[in-house]
């Protein structure tokens, strides 16, 4: 008994399952089925590895909980989760009795047992006692409808018994009050109600409660022949009146009874429960002459039963025991065998023969919480799992045309999913639904060519065109080949059915619809990447067809606009190729279209222009602005306007546009031409126009005024004067001032105005105001350009003048020489005194620069009382000194050195050395006095020297790392 349910033996026979090969009409999909072993049938049996002691009476199971009654007294209850651990109950009766059907409810705590001496008694799962339940004696239990939704461990909550008698019952078991010494555990026992078939009251064979939507609760009930339905809403708070208002109804509200001929002498009801669900939702009824099944649905306001079939026994010799449901199959126990009928559509599926050696089939049950399917013998027990009930639902409902479903069913089976479309699609094309059947054709593995040719053959062009998008649509990123290929034949497809609706006036809408559709396409993210690598492939069927239209919409999704702007410009369109322009803003596009716009539409091209500003170039736009007629007056005013909003707005400094305004003033607008170059300034500098191209376009169109100008700027003063003496002797007057540094040219440029006015105009008073304007000119300068026959008199005033100017001038000199030899006096009296100075300096005087005694070694003492070292001079002064000098102290050094040697070997002879060195080169004394210009001028401490190196490192950066290294 200890091993009990551990292991399991060997199937003693094999399910035989019908073969059913594949319809003739399905085409095979493009996966390949290949399987590496034999598929298990969907009902796998194993017998249980038990030989019971005594003969297997009655078999219950409900959540792992298995109860069996073994002999005559014997109760043994199994916890499938612990098979090893069996616990038997005895019944401790002596009388002579049988057990006649036991009862377990759904949560596997509560056991009921009808014994065949019309008593029950109650085994709790907690308890090792049965304990009898006193008000149901007299009664022969045949069903008892549990309560699934107010149930515990303890209790079962309002229950339905139905007995031999047709009586129905509502009772209450519980173990809460009183324990084993207390009360019976049946709380109450109230009769309901009395099923009857034609002959009176018959057997209830099966008892079901369930509580659908908003508190409707709904009792199937059956008898041998006859299948009842109670519904009745029982509202919150009326749970104490239990299952009384669906047993209590009007005439009008009678239940819904269902009744069939034949009679097996019993009758049995099962239930499929989903996953997740409380309540049923489909059923299968044994009864006379067949099984009635079907699906449930409890919001309905009559009958429950939906979608009812019969599935009739193919023979009454053998009539069935039991039967159970499972989500596509019931399954029917017969003596000898089980067989497994699908539900979809009524054949038998499977079928098992159990051998003689464990004696006749007694019953078989299903556990309805964990799905497993049980039959007993006297002597063995079975048990069927059910693996992979689904797995061929799809086909069925396949070769029922209920493609939605089948399609629910092999979701994650692509290869059954491809089978499934494909038939769905060979379907539609059948009953033609076009469209319908290209969709799902667009979905399988099917060939291709073969798909396409077969709506070409129909000439369905719309379901070409859906099939084709559709498979496009499936395509991957990567599959380009493919992409391109449809996308141009849809491209086509689509050209040609505009084509054919713009030619027919009736089918406007239909143009119209397609239209939009065709610009969905060629807009579409998917299909962008393709268009746009196929553009000119795109472009050359857009103009085969002629569609001018589409092929601008298709240049503006592409973002080609220079196609845009040159279809409207050859359709003289210019206003909205300049639209086009504007809006996009592209430059160099401005730069190409420009000179065309601005040959018919100048005024608004100018204001695009403006209105983009900096963004474009203007010097790329000059060659729009050269292109013009002479006499269009509009363009040249607006390229006028153009150019000066670049000079005078943008700020712009470019040469070219600066000469190109320039040429335009020359040509066309001379009266701003000065006014331009006064407001350019005269600092060659800050001038971006070209000077001598300035020059010869104003002389070749005489502007003298301008060329005057151009020559003051270019500072060719005596060019300006000649000039403007032409013009205006005043304008000349203001160009001769301008030499302010250069009194000579400027006296120069005065005596040609002078010149002119004597010669020219004859005028003496003019002259003579030309002598008061410049400083520079005297009588004496013009009076040679005046005629002989010129009195005096003219010139008396002028005269005096001159005179007095030079007797001035005179007495300046004599005060300015008087000046300067006192001056002179004083240096050299300084000079005499800085001879005679001198300092003092005692015996315990310090180098400023190395602290050790002053008189060791030669010194230099300085005004400021620093007193230094010859060679600590040096050392302080020297790397101070700019490189020149350095370099100039070094070459001293060595005259002195070698004037040292030469003094040492000719000091026998010293008036020699003194005459030789003064022939060949300086003395030592000389040499001496440069070295003290340059190290002794000014004291380290007080000088330059000490300012200069306010910011020099202490530390040079080249001997930083070493210095660094040094301390650490």
């Amino acid at each position: 008994m200890a091993s009990i349910l551990e292991e399991y033996e060997n199937s003693l026979s094999r399910a035989n399952v019908p073969s059913h090969s594949r319809g003739p009409g399905i085409p095979l999909s493009g996966y390949v089925n290949a399987r590496l072993e034999k598929e298990t049938p969907i009902f796998n049996k194993q017998r249980i590895d038990f030989t019971p002691p005594e003969n297997i009476n009655s078999l219950v199971v409900c959540s792992s909980q298995l109860c069996m009654s073994l002999g005559k007294e014997t109760i043994l209850r199994i916890d499938l989760v612990k098979a090893d651990q069996p616990n038997q109950v005895e019944l401790g009766r002596k009388d002579d009795f049988k057990v006649h059907k036991m009862f377990l409810d759904p949560t596997g705590c509560h056991l009921v047992i009808a014994l065949t001496s019309s008593e029950c008694l109650y085994l709790n799962r907690n308890v090792q006692k049965v304990r009898p339940l006193s008000r149901w004696k007299g009664h022969i239990i045949e069903s008892i409808g549990w309560n699934k939704f107010q149930k515990n461990d303890t209790t079962t909550g309002p229950i339905l018994v139905g007995t031999a008698q047709g009586q129905i019952f509502e009772a209450e078991i519980s173990t809460t009050e009183g324990g084993l010494f207390g009360t019976n555990p049946d709380q109450y026992f109230r009769f309901l109600h009395t099923l009857e078939e034609e002959t009176g009251p018959a057997p209830v064979c099966c008892l079901e409660i369930n509580c659908g939507y908003e508190n409707r609760y709904c009792v199937i009930a059956t008898t041998r022949k006859r299948l009842f339905q109670f519904a009745a809403k029982i509202t919150e708070g009326a749970e104490q009146q239990g299952f009384t208002p669906l047993f209590n109804q009007t005439m009008d509200d009678l239940p819904s009874i269902q009744e069939f001929p034949g009679n097996l002498g019993y009758s049995e009801i099962a239930f499929y429960t989903q996953k997740l669900r409380t309540y049923p939702m489909s059923f299968a009824w044994m009864m006379g002459n067949g099984v009635l099944y079907g699906n449930l649905d409890f919001t309905r306001p009559d009958s429950v039963l939906t979608d009812v079939q019969v599935w009739e026994y193919p023979s009454l010799v053998e009539k069935p025991i039991s039967i159970v449901i499972t989500q596509f199959h019931f399954l029917l126990l017969l003596p000898d065998r089980i067989k497994a009928i699908c539900t979809l559509n009524g054949q038998v599926v499977f079928e098992d023969i159990f051998t003689e050696k464990f004696g006749p089939l007694r019953r078989m049950v299903k556990d309805p919480v964990i799905g497993q399917i049980w039959i007993h013998t006297e002597r063995a027990v079975f048990r069927y799992h059910v693996e992979r009930e689904p797995r061929d639902v799809w086909k069925m409902y396949m070769n029922m045309g209920k493609f939605d479903l089948a399609k629910e069913f092999c979701k994650d089976r692509p290869e059954c999913m491809d089978t499934v479309l494909a038939k769905e699609a060979e379907h539609c094309f059948q009953i033609k639904k076009y469209k319908e059947s290209a969709k799902c054709y667009a979905l399988t593995q099917n060939y291709f060519e073969e798909i396409a040719l077969k709506f070409i053959e129909a000439k369905q062009e719309e379901a070409l065109m859906e099939f084709l998008l559709k498979k496009l649509s499936n395509l991957k990123s990567s599959e380009k080949i493919q992409v391109t290929l449809l996308t141009t034949w849809l491209t086509e497809l689509y050209l040609n059915r505009l084509g054919l609706l713009e030619s027919d006036s009736s089918k406007r809408s239909s143009y119209l619809k397609t239209r939009e559709e065709f610009r969905t396409f060629l807009s579409s993210k998917i299909n962008r990447e393709c268009l746009s690598n196929n553009r000119a492939s795109i472009y050359d069927l857009l103009a085969s067809h002629g569609d001018t239209e589409h092929m601008v919409y298709f240049a503006v999704l592409m973002e080609d606009y220079e196609r845009v702007v040159s279809h409207h410009c050859q359709n003289d369109d210019y206003d909205e190729a300049l639209n086009v322009l504007s809006k996009h803003q592209d430059k160099n596009l401005f730069y190409k279209f420009s000179p065309v716009l601005m040959q018919h539409i100048p005024k608004k091209v100018v204001d695009a222009w403006v209105k983009m500003g900096k963004k474009l170039n203007p010097k790329n736009l000059i060659p729009a602005l050269v292109n013009y007629n002479q006499s269009a007056c509009t363009q040249i005013n607006e390229a006028i306007r153009y150019m000066e909003f670049c000079v005078y707005e943008l700020r712009e400094t470019e040469q070219a546009i600066h000469n190109y305004l320039l040429s335009l003033y020359a040509q066309f607008l001379p009266d701003s031409l000065l006014l331009y170059l006064e407001k350019a300034g005269t600092n060659p500098n800050r001038i971006y126009y070209d000077l001598k191209y300035a020059l010869r376009l104003c002389a070749e169109h005489e502007h003298h005024c301008a060329c005057v100008h151009v020559y003051k700027v270019m500072e060719l003063y005596e060019e300006a004067v000649d000039l403007a003496l032409k013009v205006d002797v005043d304008l000349a007057k203001s160009c001769a001032d301008l030499p302010a540094n250069d009194e000579e040219l400027k006296k120069k440029l005065w005596l040609k105005i002078a010149r002119h006015v004597v010669q020219e105009e004859k005028d003496v008073k003019k002259a003579m105001v030309c002598l008061s304007s410049c400083n520079l000119l005297k009588i004496e300068d013009i009076l040679p350009f005046f005629p002989d026959f010129v009195t005096i008199d003219h010139f008396k005033e002028a005269i005096c003048s001159s005179l007095q100017a030079y007797n001035q001038h005179i007495e300046e000199l004599k005060q300015e020489m008087e000046d300067a030899t006192l001056s002179a006096k004083r240096i050299r009296e300084d000079m005499q005194e800085m001879r005679n100075k001198y300092g003092s300096v005692d015996p315990q005087d310090k180098c400023s620069g190395c602290d050790f005694p002053l008189l060791n070694r030669p010194f230099y003492l300085f005004l400021c009382n620093h007193m230094f070292h010859y060679d600590c001079l040096m050392q302080t002064v020297v790397p101070n000194l700019p490189q020149y000098k350095q370099l100039k102290l070094e070459d001293l050094q060595k005259k002195l050195v070698t004037a040292s040697h030469t003094s040492k070997s000719r000091a026998h002879a010293k008036d020699e050395d003194s005459i030789s060195l003064g022939k060949g080169q300086k003395s030592r004394e000389q040499i001496k006095a440069d070295i003290d210009d340059l190290v002794a001028a000014e004291c380290p401490f007080c000088g330059e020297l000490m300012i200069r190196s306010i910011d020099k490192p202490f530390i040079e950066p080249q001997q930083y790392k070493e210095e660094m290294l040094s301390w650490l």
